[in-house]
């Protein structure tokens, strides 16, 4: 029964980190990376559609991104998806691929894309501290019902407070990465 909740838990605490590790991929840093456009949908004949399915994505240099799409007629709409998704870039048109320069951010964009970092982090925590205070309460109850001992009851909420702190940590720790990749010249 405990271990079954403790396992939940960790399921649950594991998934927010990976949540919060895709979300500082698609955070824009000073070089291209093929995550940043993870969370751009094309309308492809009516249908929302993940620009990954609609073309490959390569990266010649640090700061150059080609979209070459697969279908050519969807190329307007791939064009017109990436100009208005929150990179701020423009794509030019070479004929056959869409080719993306990333500009160099200013200080300020920069500050503004660690506020982001930090603000998904805190999410990513508060999910966290969520399922250790739901599997908490599934523990309480579980000794109330006298389903198990108070001595097992308390030596599985000091596991859940280690997962816990484990998983806050690796969320931090991303963080601090992703904030010294932001603020690197």
């Amino acid at each position: 029964m405990i271990d079954e909740i403790l396992l939940e838990a960790e399921e649950h605490m594991d998934n927010a980190v990976a949540v919060a590790k895709d979300n500082f991929a698609g955070i824009r840093s000073g070089q291209a990376s093929a995550a940043m456009f993870a969370n751009i949908t094309v309308d492809y004949y009516g249908a929302p559609t993940p620009l990954q399915q609609l073309a490959s994505i390569t990266l010649p240099e640090a700061r150059m991104v080609l979209v070459a799409p697969y279908d050519a007629s969807a190329k307007q709409e791939i064009e017109s998806a990436i100009r208005n998704s929150d990179l701020g870039v423009n794509p030019s048109d070479d004929g056959t691929v869409l080719r993306i320069v990333m500009p160099q951010l200013t200080e300020e964009r920069r500050r503004d894309y660690v506020k982001l970092a930090k603000s998904k982090a805190e999410d990513a925590r508060v999910t966290v501290r969520n399922m250790r205070r739901k599997a908490k309460d599934q523990i309480d109850a579980a000794v109330k019902d006298g389903e198990v001992g108070e001595d097992e009851g308390s030596r599985a909420e000091k596991e859940l407070d280690g997962l816990t702190k484990k998983h806050v940590d690796a969320i931090d720790a991303l963080l601090a990465h992703k904030e010294s990749e932001l603020l690197e010249v």
